[in-house]
């Protein structure tokens, strides 16, 4: 058996906790893949004395001197937030390791500063988790469609709106009301403005049209807007035409007129789809993205789209 693979985890809250439980739930199945054992050499967290179901002898809230530590090989960052990621996450790839992380707002915001880092260390960077939890989306737009040229993409890449949406329809609720069932049942967090006013999907549309269209596209560039505004009436009104209406961000190649250069267009708005596309069925918290390329045609990815263990 090979050395072990020995990977640093930033952050235990509760995809972190799901990346320890696999980590030693899939012990044997991870090695006879990877072809060395993967073991946990420590985890950086700001209060060890909350994880009393965490091997204490691993928990540590020094994260810079764990990431630069010699018997690490990989990072996995599930902190969130712009700071202190970024910068753990550029010295562990400094340090020569190998990062993957799921900070979607980092990495619509500098993600290219991440991966001109990681190309000048040699290491890599991977970031599945950060757009469409459990769905393998960016890898294949990546990697499988590299030959084909991706004109579109568009989908539901948050969970909270698709089930606040979602609710209104099935049930005729207002806004308020969904939104305070979607918190009481944990599909909302306490303050849900990131999700509600759009800024998450966004962040995950400038991620798709990076990948997309080869470019490099921030959440800055995303045009955003939420579900606030969002009554039973348009819903009704919406059922009334044949259409539902789901908060999609929507990523496409825009042909360019008078001589001027193709460009690209990202958005994230509430969006009324026909009850026949495959979109309009996406129900509760799952995710869907649909993607249309020259060559592959018509190809939608479905699933999980957020929670500990999808994500993990």
């Amino acid at each position: 058996m090979n050395r072990p693979v020995r990977v640093a985890l930033l952050g235990c809250g509760t995809v972190g906790t799901e990346v320890v439980r696999l980590l030693e739930d899939q012990a044997a199945d991870l090695a006879a893949r990877v072809g060395a054992p993967v073991e946990l050499a420590g985890i950086a967290v700001r209060r060890p004395h909350r994880h009393p179901g965490v091997r204490q002898e691993l928990l540590t809230t020094d994260a810079a001197a764990l990431v630069a530590r010699e018997d690490v090989d990989v990072v996995v960052e599930v902190v969130g937030g712009i700071e202190p990621a970024r910068t753990l996450l550029l010295q562990a790839i400094k340090a020569g390791k190998s990062v993957v992380t799921a900070n979607k707002a980092l990495l619509a915001e500098d993600g290219a500063t991440l991966a001109e880092a990681a190309d000048a260390a040699g290491v890599d960077l991977y970031y599945e988790a950060s757009v469409a939890g459990a769905i393998p989306l960016l890898r294949p737009l990546r990697e499988s469609l590299a030959g084909d040229r991706i004109t579109r993409v568009a989908g539901i890449v948050n969970g909270t709106t698709n089930f606040i949406l979602s609710a209104m329809a099935a049930s005729g609720a207002g806004y308020a009301d969904a939104l305070a069932e979607a918190t009481r049942l944990g599909y909302a967090e306490a303050d849900p403005t990131a999700d509600v006013d759009g800024y998450d999907a966004a962040s995950k549309a400038a991620i798709l049209a990076t990948i997309a269209f080869h470019t490099r596209v921030t959440a800055a560039d995303v045009h955003c807007e939420g579900i606030r505004r969002v009554t039973a009436a348009d819903i009704a009104a919406a059922e009334g035409l044949g259409c539902a209406i789901k908060l999609l961000a929507i990523c496409e190649r825009v042909p360019g007129s008078g001589g001027a250069p193709e460009s690209v267009s990202a958005r994230v708005y509430p969006a009324m789809i026909p009850l026949a596309h495959p979109l309009a069925s996406v129900d509760e918290a799952f995710n869907a993205v649909f993607v249309e390329a020259d060559a592959a045609g018509q190809l939608m990815f479905y699933g999980q789209g957020a929670g500990g263990a999808p994500t993990a």
